[in-house]
């Protein structure tokens, strides 16, 4: 049995230096299956990337790279789980804006902190984000929807995946940038908020492309604006809601890989090579594209380190000037 990872720190010597041992590690990594947690239900965005991501990991390294499902309380529960892991490569995460940046401010006592307990890996991709609403909805373009909105009894509930996640996030800005004031209803992840919404049950979600698509060009749903500052080429007759009566609205729904703090860094570095290659393969780019979610890995851990910090100081503020609270 390989036992050279939870011996590196005994056998360090000036002879045999740890970063050397670090490196042989390294060079072994992985020697059995690796633990790939997955914070949303199946059919989500996060959830497909990620058994994309585990797929061509599988094929690379040999050894099974599992997508292990933990959803629950906005992807805080996997988080946990791998906050708590051994720092040892093999256990990671597809964390993502709200698990990540968000979901920590929304507790009195955070279960983890999201810069000093993970390790960044590589920032994988950003899913695109579309305004929904069902079709009984008397609207067609966000300006109608705003206005609909102040009409004294328009009552307007929007769903998302979670407390704290990028659709979630959305709806509060967007509350906040137009003076109307939606309820937020949560599930526990996109898909099922869209069979709600398909339902009648809520009337709006600022959903990911990926959970989204099929419906809109079967017109179950009605498409209103994306929530990216810019328009996506794949889909560029959908308007931005920033372009349609929102002046600087921008959510970027962002995925990325991280592990527990303390992996060592030849484990990251050989982690993060093939995270970012599997990525840039034509298949799985067309495979994400068609979803409406678009590969974008970092240049090194630490370029995604530095805009976790970001996201986190960003979102941290809105969370508290907005009230938001775990639901």
């Amino acid at each position: 049995m390989h036992k050279v990872a939870p011996l590196t720190l005994l056998l360090c010597s000036t002879a045999v230096p740890c970063a050397a041992l670090a490196a042989d590690a390294a060079s072994a990594y992985p020697d059995k299956p690796v633990r790939f947690l997955v914070l949303s239900p199946p059919g989500g965005g996060s959830d497909i990337t990620a058994r994309a991501i585990a797929q061509k990991l599988t094929e690379k390294w040999g050894q099974q790279v599992i997508a292990d499902t933990r959803a629950g309380a906005g992807g805080v529960v996997g988080m946990e789980i791998a906050a708590k892991a051994r720092p040892d490569g093999y256990t990671l995460v597809l964390g993502g804006i709200g698990p990540v940046a968000v979901a920590p401010s929304l507790y009195a006592k955070p279960p983890y902190d999201p810069v000093k307990d993970f390790t960044p890996v590589v920032r994988a991709a950003n899913a695109l984000n579309l305004l929904v609403v069902h079709p009984s909805l008397p609207v067609n373009s966000v300006k109608e929807l705003i206005a609909y909105a102040k009409t004294p009894g328009a009552k307007l509930n929007y769903g998302s995946s979670g407390a704290g996640r990028a659709d979630h996030l959305s709806g509060e800005i967007f509350n906040r940038m137009t003076g109307i004031s939606m309820q937020h209803v949560p599930y526990k992840g996109g898909a099922p908020a869209m069979i709600d919404l398909l339902g009648g049950n809520i009337q709006l979600i600022f959903a990911t492309v990926s959970t989204a698509i099929v419906h809109v060009k079967s017109g179950k749903i009605r498409p209103l604006g994306m929530t990216s500052a810019k328009r996506s080429e794949f889909f560029p007759d959908i308007p931005t809601i920033a372009e349609s009566g929102v002046p600087g609205f921008a959510v970027d729904n962002w995925y990325g890989v991280v592990g527990p703090v303390g992996i060592p860094r030849p484990i990251v570095t050989k982690a993060h090579r093939d995270i970012s290659d599997a990525l840039t393969q034509r298949d799985v780019k067309e495979r994400l594209v068609a979803l409406g979610i678009v590969a974008f890995p970092t240049a090194t851990p630490e370029e995604f380190g530095a805009y976790i910090k970001s996201e986190v100081s960003r979102y941290s503020k809105l969370v508290k000037e907005a009230g938001i609270t775990a639901e």
